[in-house]
């Protein structure tokens, strides 16, 4: 039988082993040009990018996707037409990948990882193809031409916003080549050559033009030039020669009156020395003399200028007091301002919101008015409707009566007069307050009343066919004509 602890420490390597096992097959490695997507056992994808990880066997799966630069073919299809509606052919090819961006590789996990590298360019040639498109219809000819990196970019613009959707992004995109079928290109080209040559001649001739011109006037101002010296150089000798004999006149002039003039002028120096000596002292005294009024003139404006600087500073402060009073007494005024334009907006507010109160109860009352009115006629209808009701039983009454004779059907108004009577008066009886105007009055009232009562009688008469009249007549007559027989 074998030792236990022989059988531990099998155990022991097995478990080990079999650790090993297990860490063998679930290390990974990612390259930096490849992305390896761990997934399965967590909710979360994990991606290693250059850097090692580890993953449980059977439990969570291992995808790969190239981080590589894919070279792309884009060409339209078809001939595509500009703005200016000029078909275009267009050969452009775009170096892209798929993004390393922790947001945009997920988004390349779920739209790529069952595509092939082929499938994969198959698909951004479509995608970019369409944009290229769209970019194409939106330019003219001769900026596609002259700004085709202009172009390229637009185009790459358009389609980044796509490519991100599938986690890819664009590294470069340029424009290979331009075609047309109608030559519109070449057109263009034969006619910026014949404009350039153009433009050359044009300058060639205005050069040659501007250098005759140049000579031209270049001569004529050495011809002036040239009659211009000689014509001074003329006025020069002749001037010299002029002023040569005055100044030989004026030599002699000049010596003859200092010959003269020698003699005078050395009395005249003796005479001079003795006035300049006396013009001396007389000009030092008065030199004393404007010193000494200097002195006093400047004693004088330093006082001055003492008593007026404490002038100035004293009226400086005076205005400055009279200001600071002004500006507090303008604040107060304004502060008084204000406070009575608020305590008049207030008594505005108050009286308006008094007004408001005012109408909204004149408006409750009215409106209790009306419906306490609509309510008593509405009172005064129901039971108008009544009466009329009551006496339409009594027609139908008297109708049946019609067989019993002048006297059951007498009979029979009397005993309702009364109620008609009443039920006439009802609507009065329900009135709190009647105002009469003019002829109104209690006689005039009970009148109604009675007017009202015999327009019943009246449309009972009409309605059975009796003049109930000629029969209450009659049978007072009667009763009277019996009282008398019977008294005699």
């Amino acid at each position: 039988m074998p030792d236990p602890v022989t059988i531990i420490i099998i155990v022991a390597i097995a478990v080990i082993a079999l650790i090993a096992l297990i860490f063998a097959a679930g290390y990974v490695k990612a390259p930096p040009n490849k992305a390896y997507i761990i997934s399965g056992f967590r909710s979360k994808k994990r991606v290693l990018i250059g850097k090692a990880g580890f993953r449980l066997p059977f439990f969570e799966r291992l995808d790969k996707l190239s981080l590589d630069v894919m070279q792309v073919d884009v060409k339209t299809s078809e001939a595509v037409p500009t703005n200016e509606f000029i078909n275009v052919s267009v050969d452009g090819v775009a170096n892209i990948k798929i993004s390393s961006d922790p947001e945009l590789i997920n988004k390349a996990a779920e739209a790529l990882l069952a595509m092939d590298q082929r499938q994969l360019i198959f698909l951004c040639t479509q995608v970019l193809e369409g944009n290229m498109r769209e970019i194409v219809g939106s330019v003219g000819l001769k900026e596609m031409v002259q700004e085709r990196q202009i172009v390229a970019e637009k185009i790459k613009e358009n389609a980044v916003p796509d490519m991100r959707k599938l986690g890819i992004e664009i590294v470069n995109f340029n424009i290979q080549n331009f075609k047309d079928g109608a030559g519109t290109i070449e057109n263009m080209g034969i006619d910026n050559v014949e404009q350039i040559r153009k433009a050359a001649q044009i300058a060639k001739a205005e050069a040659a033009r501007d250098i005759s011109i140049a000579e031209a006037n270049a001569k004529e101002e050495a011809n002036k030039v040239a009659v211009n010296t000689n014509l001074r150089i003329s006025e020069q000798n002749t001037s010299l020669a002029i002023r040569q004999a005055e100044l030989k006149k004026d030599a002699d002039i000049k010596q003859a009156e200092a010959d003269a003039a020698y003699a005078i002028q050395k009395e005249q120096q003796r005479k001079t020395i003795e006035v300049t000596a006396a013009d001396a002292d007389i000009a030092r005294r008065e030199k004393d003399a404007e010193l000494a009024e200097k002195e006093i003139a400047l004693q004088e404006r330093r006082l001055d200028a003492e008593i007026r600087k404490k002038a100035d500073a004293l009226k400086y402060e005076a205005e400055k007091k009279a200001e600071a009073e002004l500006i507090k007494r303008q604040r107060e005024a304004e502060a008084r301002r204000f406070e009575e334009e608020q305590a008049a907006l207030a008594k505005m507010k108050m009286a308006e919101a008094e007004k408001f109160e005012q109408e909204q109860q004149a408006l409750a009352q009215k409106a209790t008015a009306d419906a306490l009115a609509y309510s008593k006629m509405k009172e005064a209808e129901g039971i108008r409707a009544v009466g009329l009701a009551e006496a339409e039983a009594i027609e139908k009454k008297a109708e049946a009566q019609k067989k019993m004779g002048e006297a059951s059907v007498l009979d029979m108004y009397l005993t309702a007069l009364p109620e008609v009577v009443k039920n006439a008066a009802a609507p009065l009886a329900q009135t709190d307050k009647i105002v009469m105007y003019g002829e109104g009055n209690s006689a005039k009232l009970v009148k109604d009343v009675m007017t009202s009562a015999s327009q019943i009688t009246e449309s009972l008469e009409e309605s059975v066919g009796i003049d109930l009249k000629s029969m209450l007549a009659g049978f007072v007559g009667g009763k009277a004509a019996a009282g008398t027989d019977a008294n005699e």
